[in-house]
């Protein structure tokens, strides 16, 4: 009579209603006999629903169960059910497809990545945090010189210092490597991020092989090299060829008075004298930039050598009453060669002191920044002019000078030095419009 389990379940429902209201009656009145039967029943009826709403979370479980497990082969029938089972089975099978394709667009994404990941140049690896690599591309293997790469340790077979060390990176952290293969060794640039996944923190490491950009920047650095000498020395030959094309018609010609020719060879002698001097002088600076010692570390009081070389250029400082604004704060310690930071800072406090006029409010300030990674920045600023953007490009070219007197060793030397010592010279401009020549101190 009642096929439709819609059906039952209404029936088993008013069932039920009347059975229990039935019962409580029988009960107040302690008719108990008659309510035995009553009580028998609401048990068949709560057996019935309980038979019936099982039958829902059977079909629930069984949902979970095979997404869970990447089963999307199953489909709920849609077909002689009763409206509620039929809304019910028509959601299951709609969260299977919206999962399952969810699922296809995931896999779509990973083969893509995985294909640009294969397309790039760039060597990727993808560790986790106890050093297993979940994803490493062919280039990054063949940088390597590893026709397999499933962790760290493996790096032993490149060098055995490598373990540790990629162990150790965090983000943000970037090393210049030198990577050995059987043709050729090379420079790498490694940097590191890190991205939070479900499965826990991985750290994306890139290898980027530099040294076609490092032969491109040496050789444009020669090229500078090269077209500053040789105008230099074109500079002191060409008035030396002159004149001595000039004493030849003299002396040739033999109408001249003798005084006269005295007069001029000795006028020719000095200025001949005056120019080699000054090619002898822009030889001497050349030997002087390529004849730096190497640094020679030790502990010292940085903050104590600031203040002794701005000291030494207390006269031209006062000349042009510009105020000095020295580190504050408590003293501060660097390991480095205290001589060879004497003559960066030197040259450094030297040209801020000529960039700035004659006019009011002028100053140069000092400020010392000790970094979490213990290296120490130092930032010179000085309210002077600016230098123009089309100079900046070449401000660290060696003997690249705007000054009439000057070398064009000062920055490029102060920079050698800084790069021996493992530091840098920086050059900005700072919101306030100073110019900053910042020096970084490596631990």
């Amino acid at each position: 009579m009642f096929k439709s389990i819609q059906y039952r379940l209404y029936f088993f429902t008013l069932l039920l209603i009347v059975t229990v209201a039935g019962a409580t009656w029988l009960l107040i009145f302690e008719k108990y006999i008659y309510a035995v039967p009553c009580i028998v029943l609401i048990l068949i009826c709560l057996n019935q629903l309980k038979n019936y709403y099982s039958s829902y979370n059977r079909n629930i479980i069984f949902l979970l169960n095979a997404l869970e497990n990447g089963d999307y082969s199953y489909r709920f029938y849609e077909g002689k059910t009763t409206t509620r089972e039929r809304e019910m089975y028509q959601l299951f099978n709609r969260i299977k497809e919206i999962l399952e394709n969810a699922r296809k667009e995931v896999v779509e994404n990973e083969q893509f990545l995985s294909l640009i990941l294969e397309s790039v140049s760039t060597g990727i690896i993808i560790v986790d945090d106890i050093g297993i690599v979940r994803k490493v591309n062919q280039p990054a293997l063949e940088m390597l010189g590893l026709p397999v790469f499933t962790h760290l340790k493996q790096l032993h077979a490149v060098d055995e210092t490598y373990p540790v060390l990629f162990q150790k990176l965090k983000a943000g952290d970037s090393r210049q490597l030198a990577l050995t293969t059987e043709k050729e060794e090379f420079p790498v640039s490694l940097h590191v991020t890190q991205i939070l996944l479900k499965s826990g923190m991985m750290r994306v490491m890139t290898l980027n092989n530099i040294g076609n950009e490092l032969e491109m920047k040496e050789m444009e650095s020669w090229i500078r090299l090269i077209r500053v000498m040789t105008h230099e020395i074109m500079n002191s030959i060409a008035p030396i060829t002159s004149l001595s094309e000039t004493m030849r018609s003299l002396y040739h010609n033999s109408d001249i008075d003798i005084n006269e020719l005295r007069q001029d060879t000795l006028e020719a002698f000095e200025t001949i004298n005056s120019t080699a001097s000054g090619l002898l002088s822009f030889v001497e600076s050349y030997r002087k930039f390529t004849s730096v010692p190497s640094p020679k570390k030790v502990v010292f009081n940085f903050t104590t050598l600031i203040e002794k070389v701005v000291k030494l250029h207390e006269q031209a400082i006062q000349e042009k009453n510009i105020e000095v604004r020295l580190p504050a704060g408590e003293p501060v310690f660097a390991f480095a060669d205290e001589n060879l930071i004497r003559q960066v800072l030197t040259n450094l406090v030297k040209n801020a002191i000529e960039s700035i006029g004659t006019s009011n409010n002028e100053r140069i300030e000092f400020s010392i920044h000790p970094q979490e990674t213990g290296n120490i920045t130092l930032d010179i600023a000085n309210t002077g002019k600016l230098i123009p953007p089309e100079i900046l490009p070449h401000i660290f070219v060696p003997f690249f000078t705007t000054k009439p007197n000057g070398s064009g060793i000062g920055l490029s030397l102060s920079r050698y030095i800084m790069r021996l010592h493992g530091g840098k010279l920086l050059h900005f401009v700072s919101p306030e419009q100073m110019t900053v020549f910042q020096l970084v101190i490596p631990v």
